[in-house]
């Protein structure tokens, strides 16, 4: 449904931040997202964590989660970054990790928009991998204006 070349319209992040691969399905009327992260070994956070046992670090599937809920916020609004608005990460809810992310995983992201109040958004979301939840949390995100 939207490529990397239109990801990066709604998505201000760029290598090596930006870790949102594709966005296979959108529901603005459900008002929710799904789209999903490659988990590739040539990742540059697997240099370090941890070099014989690479797994990918908990707070970048945190961080991909809020990148796919923040498509979802600048698609409701029918906005961009480009004119003038940037959802910030501002803090999580309910955060559970369930196993580790991998390379070769396809990252599935997943957010369904809970609620907005005096521009802080919360979503709530979940990670999984071949169908098995990794992490979940309620993501809340800060609207400002540049």
């Amino acid at each position: 449904m939207m490529d990397i070349n239109e990801i990066r319209e709604y998505l201000p992040h760029r290598y090596p931040f930006l870790l949102v691969d594709r966005v296979a399905e959108l529901d603005l009327e459900g008002k929710s997202i799904r789209a999903y992260k490659n988990v590739s070994v040539n990742e540059p956070f697997f240099n370090g964590h941890f070099p014989e046992h690479p797994i990918m670090p908990g707070v970048l599937i945190i961080e991909a989660m809020a990148q796919a809920a923040g498509i979802l916020g600048f698609k409701m609004m029918d906005i961009k970054p480009a004119d003038g608005t940037l959802y910030y990460f501002v803090g999580s809810d309910k955060l559970r990790f369930r196993q580790p992310v991998v390379p070769g995983d396809q990252l599935i992201l997943e957010a369904q928009f809970l609620s907005s109040k005096r521009s802080i958004w919360k979503f709530a979301c979940k990670a999984s991998v071949d169908g098995k939840e990794v992490c979940s949390a309620e993501i809340i995100c800060a609207e400002r204006k540049l």
